[in-house]
């Protein structure tokens, strides 16, 4: 599906067809839609094919006219049972000579924001800084992500503390691979801002510089907040899997503590129960106070080694 927008008196609008300076979004192209920007904009047809595998990096491509900036963004999903999943997926963003393609597998909410209007300062036809504006807007949603993994992991944590079980786990599971997808894929978008930074791909003006700069600086704390959050949450994990292994080992010393216990009575009813001569008091009583007796003196010893 395509749209096109242009900024309008300071604002974002919708437009019927496109137009010079304004900014074409893409989400889900089929063959027909793309083959008339290929023909419209002499596009390299593997500008699109990046753009829409799901398994590209990111990463930023020249040829002639023409700029392809492939990033990762971040998306959450919600699936049927079971608690939000959070992953990254890519988008491209094709910098013509006259306008920005945006090229998405499906609608994600940072372009969604932009086609609303509810980003301030953006101007389609100044291209670098629309392509900036988009990066600034992914890199802020990265850390709103962040924050809220964190806050979902310190809510598991504290049920894990009350009671262990294995939905809460995978629950940490699921976490710990959402910031090893946002780790990597942040560090993919923090070289290919430096290699914007350095002005040789994408031309950069004087007033993008800040801007640049200010990308680059959440970039880094959201690389910085992953890997805080990643570590901890390896921590968090590996002592969990301690306190498991020390309540199986609890479990299971308690159990063969009773199991001992158990087997002195019949120890003894079974020697008096054999058709021997000779046994000492061979009175019904006895066994059972020997058995009794005996019990205790165990249950004694284990209790004063802890076993029980």
């Amino acid at each position: 599906m395509l749209s096109y927008y242009k900024t309008v008196d300071g604002r974002m609008t919708q437009i019927e067809a496109c137009e010079p300076g304004c900014w074409i979004n893409c989400v889900a192209p089929d063959d027909r839609e793309i083959e008339s920007l290929i023909a419209d904009f002499e596009i390299e047809p593997d500008f699109f094919r990046a753009a829409m595998d799901e398994e590209e990096s990111s990463h930023i491509d020249n040829e002639g006219n023409n700029t392809l900036v492939v990033i990762d963004i971040p998306v959450v999903e919600q699936e049927e049972g079971k608690s939000l999943l959070y992953s990254t997926m890519p988008m491209g963003l094709i910098l013509t000579e006259k306008n920005v393609i945006t090229v998405s597998i499906r609608d994600n909410s940072v372009v969604d924001e932009f086609a609303r209007g509810l980003v301030k300062g953006v101007r389609t036809n100044l291209k670098t800084r629309f392509l900036l504006h988009i990066m600034l807007r992914v890199a802020n949603r990265y850390l709103q992500y962040l924050k809220q993994i964190d806050k979902i992991s310190n809510t598991v944590e504290m049920e894990l503390r009350v009671s262990m079980k294995n939905s809460e786990l995978l629950q940490l599971l699921d976490i710990e691979k959402s910031l090893v997808y946002f780790s990597s894929s942040l560090k993919g978008n923090e070289i290919t801002l430096e290699k914007i930074m350095r002005g040789r791909v994408i031309k950069l003006y004087d007033e993008d510089q800040d801007l640049l700069e200010d990308v680059l600086i959440e970039v880094k704390q959201a690389i910085e907040m992953s890997n805080i959050y990643l570590n901890i949450l390896s921590g968090t994990m590996d002592a969990f899997a301690s306190v498991i292994s020390n309540n199986l080992n609890i479990v299971m010393k308690v159990l063969a503590s009773i199991t001992l216990l158990f087997s002195v009575p019949a120890i003894i009813t079974g020697a008096y129960g054999m058709n021997v001569a000779g046994i000492p008091f061979p009175n019904f009583w006895f066994p059972i106070a020997l058995s009794a007796g005996c019990i205790l003196i165990v249950y004694w010893l284990l209790h004063k080694k802890n076993m029980l």
